[in-house]
């Protein structure tokens, strides 16, 4: 009989937005009882306890709810590679699967591919000066981080995503860079249409919007955050 180890996990994190895989192996169990998946930017993505009756509870943070979710399973499910996914139930939105690495690869791509499409899910429209545009910038953000082209200075590739009515803050917590994307008129959704790469300044500060290459223009900075992060 063939005893299944290992299953894998598919998860976009709800910090950064990577889209993350970490395979999950029954041997980590060894002499302990619970086990914590954390992204690669530090932020926790998955929380597993071992109960005696051979039933697991895992507990996933949820992008929609701002909250933990908390699923019971048995271990037989667990580590018998038939995939199941994590869902918000008072969304429906899918968080993540755990199952077989090939089956679970090809189920992750129906996670919400990227900011544009979480925004689409939760219905914040209402909250942007422009929808249409902001969804478009937030596309062609995801577009070029997976494809490699945003990173810092300082060497991070894990950059944190802030959504703002008028913006997207980009930020390092390595060296607490800031990179602003404003999303509010065609002009600017032109501007990062032009670029393949967007690279935050080590310890700087930068804009990438229409105007930025004005020395006599400026955009109005608005402080209330609809969606992601903390609160301010």
């Amino acid at each position: 009989m063939l005893l299944n180890t290992v299953t894998t996990l598919a998860i976009r994190c709800p910090e950064c937005g990577a889209l993350e895989f970490h395979n999950l192996s029954r041997f980590a169990f060894s002499g302990r009882r619970s086990l914590q998946v954390t992204c690669s930017c530090g932020a926790f993505l998955l929380g597993i306890v071992r109960k005696k009756s051979h039933s697991y509870w895992l507990q996933i943070p949820c992008v929609v709810c701002e909250s933990k979710h908390l699923k019971e399973i048995s271990g037989v499910r667990l580590w018998s590679g038939e995939p199941f996914d994590f869902i918000c139930p008072d969304s429906g939105l899918e968080l993540g699967f755990i199952g077989r690495a090939e089956e679970v690869k090809d189920l992750a791509q129906t996670l919400d591919t990227g900011l544009e499409a979480l925004i689409d899910e939760i219905g914040y429209d209402e909250y942007f000066n422009n929808p249409e545009v902001m969804h478009q910038v937030m596309q062609c953000l995801q577009e070029i981080a997976d494809n490699g082209g945003l990173f810092c200075q300082c060497g991070n590739s894990r950059i944190e995503v802030e959504v703002f009515l008028d913006r997207l803050e980009l930020h390092c917590k390595e060296c607490d860079s800031v990179n602003i994307i404003y999303a509010e008129t065609e002009e600017d959704l032109k501007v990062i249409q032009e670029v393949e790469t967007i690279e935050l300044t080590r310890h700087g500060f930068k804009c990438l919007d229409s105007l930025s290459n004005s020395s006599n223009s400026t955009k109005p900075t608005k402080k209330t955050r609809r969606k992601r992060n903390k609160q301010q």
